[in-house]
């Protein structure tokens, strides 16, 4: 993957939307069974033990226990039992939305991944089931963890993946905006001019921006500066005012700005990453 769109999809997947409709776990009778449905929300299963087959189009497996499997939504497939052995697993039903796209539309993953470390993913289902389940006011920061960590370990350990454009000749038109951006950072940058370069209207080109990223064009230039000033404020010796000058900014905004994006001051920042820095190197006896 080219570094712009590396760097594209970063901030894209970073704005993802989650919701958990479901979670649980079951010993599936031997009943389990539904054939060329299409569902509307997508499917993660953890197979703890048994046995039974997923379909997904025209693609059929026969999961093993430590196997997480993708169901996606909005494509037709089929389950069911092939003995009196079924399936123990967790599940749960999500939607993850990456500006208008489901996630699983631009991710095109296998069907089943293995897990080496299994109990990581035992663990987050357990810590999904409990939390979807509770009342504890903490619980959806809990759920969104978890659920998050799960589509980690399954993206992680697909092989082949799949990345495509959200939509046809979308990817490559804002792959020379990404690409500008990138560039310019320590520039003026206007709506106007970015449009110009693909050559839409400002109006439609934010539409079309924030439709693809999840984000303004601002707010991603913004996200793009914020994330140059860390790595200036910790592996460099500039002034906190001389970075702001870097990316086009006066130093009070600048520090307002990027209190909001990590919750720390640039100089907070600073001396907890020359802590870290520091806390690396070996002890010389």
């Amino acid at each position: 993957m080219k570094a712009n769109e590396q760097s594209f999809w970063q901030t894209y997947l970073s704005g993802m939307k989650l919701h958990v409709a479901i979670a649980h776990y079951t010993k599936v009778p031997p009943s389990w069974n539904e054939d060329d449905y299409v569902p509307d929300v997508n499917k993660l299963y953890w197979i703890e033990e048994g046995e039974g087959y997923l379909k997904v189009g025209d693609h059929k497996v026969l999961p093993k226990p430590g196997e997480l499997c993708l169901l996606p939504a909005d494509v037709r497939q089929s389950y069911g039992t092939t003995s009196d052995n079924t399936f123990g697993k967790y599940w749960c039903h999500f939607t993850a939305k990456v500006g208008s796209f489901n996630l699983f539309e631009l991710l095109k993953t296998p069907i089943t991944v293995r897990i080496q470390d299994s109990e990581r993913v035992r663990e987050s289902f357990k810590r999904l089931v409990h939390y979807h389940n509770s009342t504890e006011w903490t619980a959806a920061i809990h759920v969104q963890s978890a659920m998050l960590d799960l589509i980690a370990a399954f993206v992680e350990h697909a092989d082949p993946i799949t990345v495509q454009a959200p939509a046809s000749g979308t990817m490559d038109k804002m792959n020379v905006v990404l690409a500008y951006i990138d560039e310019h950072l320590s520039e003026s940058l206007t709506v106007d001019q970015l449009a110009q370069l693909v050559h839409f209207h400002p109006n439609y080109f934010i539409r079309l921006f924030k439709n693809t990223t999840g984000l303004s064009p601002i707010q991603y230039v913004n996200h793009k500066r914020m994330d140059k000033a860390k790595q200036l404020l910790a592996f460099t010796n500039k002034s906190v005012s001389a970075i702001a000058e870097t990316l086009t900014m006066d130093a009070p905004y600048f520090s307002r700005l990027f209190k909001e994006y990590t919750a720390l001051s640039p100089t907070d920042f600073r001396e907890l990453a020359l802590a870290g820095s520091e806390a690396t190197v070996p002890n010389p006896s």
